[in-house]
């Protein structure tokens, strides 16, 4: 219950770990997080290793600076206060010279994915997106097969979800949400992403990289300090591509669809978070429109 409240009020992966980070900071240093914020900007990056989902601070070389003691021991200082309050949301590793590795639980990761495939980010807090972010393109610029990519990628997404659910894999229920068609899960719930041993089910590299993706991309929308220098249309076509990877090399009919339905409600969990940031993405940044059918 902690990792999804925290979850839902944090979009963004790196939005939450700069929470807690920030908390086990002020904690460490016993100044109020007033006085410590500096220390999040820039000072924490997402690691680029698709078979987890895991950010690295540089916060304790920052800060050894100031205090006159070692990187090694401010770094390990602020670990244990990390792992004593965010031990379900994060595990932490010390690397030297100082380096904070944060990495996602599977749990946690999972209370993610599933705020994303229902919605409920961009159906109550809309990701946070303000409204003077809607850029549109400059149509002397935009390449139309691209936006064509990722819109087909939205219309298969929407596609397989109402295959399975006329095969009875999941249900849905059609909402109108300011206008727009949305569909929202009413079965199962929660999308079972883990498996007995409470580790996510998706582990093909495919279904990383998707993941890894999706967590990127919202990060990006949501920090306001890098949306401005995102290059919108290229992150909308590398989602795009990912989701064509994924679905060319993971199967939800057939045998899956049998003999393991839950790896196939959870694969198309991951449909459903694709199919709702790419909505995000062709609305609120490209400028276009969202087809559930070409």
């Amino acid at each position: 219950m902690h990792s999804w409240l925290l979850v839902s009020k944090y979009t963004s992966i790196k939005r939450l770990l700069y929470s807690i980070l920030l908390n086990a900071v002020s904690t460490y240093t016993q100044k109020p997080k007033q006085q410590s914020i500096e220390v999040k900007k820039n000072l924490l990056y997402k690691g680029r290793d698709n078979r987890k989902i895991f950010y690295i601070s540089g916060v304790a070389q920052h800060l050894s600076k100031s205090h006159n003691s070692m990187t090694m021991e401010i770094a390990n200082g602020i670990g244990t206060q990390l792992s004593a309050t965010s031990g379900e949301v994060v595990n932490v590793k010390i690397v030297p010279p100082g380096l904070i590795y944060l990495e996602l639980t599977h749990p946690c990761l999972a209370t993610w994915l599933q705020n994303l495939a229902i919605a409920c980010a961009i159906q109550d807090e809309k990701m946070e997106i303000s409204e003077n972010t809607n850029q549109k393109p400059n149509s002397k610029n935009q390449n139309l097969l691209n936006l064509f990519a990722v819109q087909y990628a939205h219309a298969r997404c929407f596609s397989l979800l109402r295959l399975a659910h006329q095969e009875g894999l999941i249900k849905l229920k059609e909402v109108p949400i300011n206008g727009l068609e949305v569909w929202q899960l009413e079965f199962p719930q929660p999308i079972p992403w883990l498996n007995n041993d409470n580790q996510l089910r998706l582990y093909h590299p495919t279904e990383g990289y998707l993941i890894a993706q999706l967590v990127q991309i919202v990060d990006d929308l949501v920090c306001s300090d890098v949306s401005e220098t995102i290059n919108w249309q290229k992150a909308a076509l590398g989602l795009s591509r990912a989701f064509e990877n994924f679905w060319s090399q993971c199967r939800i009919w057939d045998e899956i669809k049998t003999t393991s339905p839950e790896l196939a409600q959870a694969r198309l969990g991951l449909v459903m978070a694709t199919g709702r940031l790419l909505q995000v993405l062709l609305l609120e940044k490209l400028g276009s429109f969202a087809p559930l059918e070409l």
